[in-house]
């Protein structure tokens, strides 16, 4: 997602041609989930316009489709799965990993399928797995399972840390919704890979993001030390600030790694004039 209703005018230009939307966006942040590519396959000549508008560095997380993860549960879908590789080729080195997202009812004794699946996969791409099962996150077995199948094509596990979520009731109608929507799992910050992805989602309240997301900090810079490169994706129940927040988390981390580079410099939200 990079257009969001609350952000045009305030934080991207209004009105903007589609052509220009993800430009504006990749000022404020370097990395974006695409969470469309889990609805339809977008056509190539989007795709390709998604390259025009992004430096070679931008990190693209792009969803598999759900008719490959959900509907088939990774197995026949070879034609759509083709389809989407093909789709997705001119953003070239911004495809910083394929999310394979999986249904909550996809658990342990599905793993098998899961490894001959990753396997089947082209090299060329580096994948980042998310499981919702809550066996993944109770059970060691089930952990180390899932660990060795992932380990074996380096593939990441995906957390969506939704714990400060959940840490109190909702407060808005954003919040009541997202509360019956999202998973409520248990806290996992291990990284598999140099490439570690987590997905974080807050409360509208920012002080509550800001405070849910300390032990974050700290994880995200020890990766960084490390030689890692993380991609943390920061999302709140109506996302109205998340690229605000998003720089907020960026810069907090930059406190403790100063080495780190800076993030862009959002575009005008309007035209610069002489006056």
């Amino acid at each position: 997602m990079w257009t969001h209703r609350s952000w045009q005018g305030r934080l991207l230009a209004h009105p903007l041609a589609a052509h220009l939307r993800l430009r504006h966006y990749a000022g404020w942040c370097n990395a974006v989930e695409g969470n469309t590519t889990f609805y339809a396959t977008p056509a190539r000549d989007t795709v390709a316009s998604w390259a025009d508008q992004t430096d070679p560095d931008f990190r693209f997380v792009l969803k598999i489709p759900k008719l490959v993860t959900h509907e088939r549960r990774l197995a026949g879908a070879d034609e759509a799965l083709g389809a989407f590789l093909d789709a997705i080729e001119p953003l070239g080195p911004r495809v910083h990993a394929l999310w394979i997202q999986l249904p909550g009812s996809f658990g342990p004794g599905e793993v098998a399928t899961l490894a001959r699946f990753l396997h089947r996969l082209p090299r060329s791409h580096r994948y980042a797995v998310e499981v919702r099962h809550p066996a993944f996150f109770t059970d060691a077995a089930a952990a180390r399972l899932l660990e060795a199948a992932l380990a074996a094509v380096a593939a990441e596990w995906v957390p969506f840390d939704t714990t400060a979520f959940f840490a109190r009731p909702p407060t808005s109608d954003a919040e009541r919704e997202a509360w019956t929507r999202k998973p409520r799992l248990p806290l996992r910050s291990a990284a598999s890979t140099d490439r570690p992805i987590v997905r974080y989602l807050g409360r509208d309240d920012t002080a509550r993001t800001i405070e849910g997301w300390q032990h974050w900090v700290d994880v995200v810079a020890g990766w960084l030390r490390e030689g890692r490169s993380p991609t943390f994706f920061v999302h709140t129940p109506d996302n109205a600030d998340a690229p605000v927040l998003a720089r907020r988390f960026h810069d907090d981390v930059r406190a403790r790694v100063p080495e780190l580079e800076a993030l862009p410099q959002p575009l005008p939200i309007e035209p610069l004039t002489l006056f």
